[in-house]
């Protein structure tokens, strides 16, 4: 466990370092089944997060296995374009890049298919994260997708843990479960013993429930107690809390028009890990998260549509507001 002053940066080191698996998505806006276009991009929940860092200024870094393939090659020049740290990134000749196809079923449903079973970034392994966490990052965050995709990517991810509370490096902890990757109780069994070792622990409010027992202020009392500095609740179009050793601090969701909702909850905890990196106070770093949110719902794409630093205050114009 860290100490929480944000910690003055050095010449190498990265603000954020994340890992886990990238995959392309191929989004159409209506059936696959009726031959819908598709349209491929860089999808996964590590990636969207070091991309909005990214874009904001921060020095993000992912690592991960990509497949020698073209979908590989298109992740990494996405991861690069971008300004995301790849210098650690493992091509896998033995195994493809993972794929996930996303279609509009409605104006408000979407479903999505994967494609990730034996998939090269199921492969990660320990070694994977040696190097990378080398020069201590400032932030390590990881999420509860990784440990579901393999014996193998367990173990990187609880490693990675190990090394960064040993190295005095903050935490976070994106739980974002993902059904079906694994059950509830098996989460619940891995999430817990290690959630008490994150500075930061980000849920929604329907998955508190697999990093701690008990109702809401029960569940982030033993989190607090554990250790942690900050558990995030995000409620969706309700809005945000963040609970500290000092309370609770509520925000209301913006109110934008959603056409999008995927990646809202990486744009989410990017903003809040933005906020923390800028020495921001609690109540500050949650208003940044939800801000990321409403951007991601309100733009098409996981990351596409994520703002730049000095596009921060564009939503404040409101609704209709034309840029002149």
């Amino acid at each position: 466990m860290s100490s929480l002053g944000p910690p003055e940066p050095s010449g190498t080191a990265l603000d954020v370092l994340t890992f886990g698996e990238a995959m392309v998505s191929f989004r159409s806006a209506g059936p696959l089944a009726s031959g819908a276009a598709v349209a491929p991009g860089l999808a996964g929940a590590e990636t969207n997060v070091a991309i909005a860092l990214a874009r904001l200024g921060h020095r993000a870094g992912w690592v991960g296995r990509l497949g020698a393939d073209p979908f590989g090659d298109l992740a990494l020049r996405e991861l690069r374009a971008e300004g995301v740290d790849v210098s650690h990134v493992v091509t896998d000749v033995e195994a493809p890049t993972g794929l996930m196809f996303l279609e509009q079923r409605t104006a408000d449903v979407s479903r999505v298919d994967y494609r990730r079973a034996g998939s090269a970034g199921s492969r990660l392994c320990p070694a994977d994260l040696t190097q990378p966490l080398g020069p201590s990052p400032r932030i390590l965050h990881v999420t509860g997708i990784t440990p579901a995709l393999s014996v193998t990517a367990r173990e990187a991810w609880a490693a990675a843990l190990d090394e960064a509370s040993g190295a005095d490096v903050l935490v976070s902890l994106d739980v974002n479960y993902r059904a079906r990757l694994w059950d509830r109780a098996t989460a619940r069994d891995v999430l817990q013993a290690r959630a008490a070792g994150a500075d930061i622990v980000i849920a929604s409010d329907d998955e508190l429930d697999l990093v701690a027992d008990g109702p809401e202020a029960e569940a982030v009392g033993a989190l607090l107690a554990g250790g942690s500095s900050y558990v995030v609740v995000k409620r969706g179009a309700c809005g945000a809390s963040v609970w500290t050793a000092d309370g609770r601090i509520d925000a209301p969701a913006l109110p934008v028009t959603a056409v999008d909702t995927v990646g809202a909850g990486d744009a989410f905890s990017a903003g809040f890990l933005s906020g923390l990196l800028d020495g921001l106070d609690a109540g500050a770093c949650l208003q940044r998260g939800v801000l990321l949110g409403a951007w991601a719902v309100s733009t098409r794409g996981d990351w596409q549509g994520l703002p730049r630093r000095a596009e921060l205050d564009l939503l404040a114009m409101g609704p209709g507001a034309t840029l002149r």
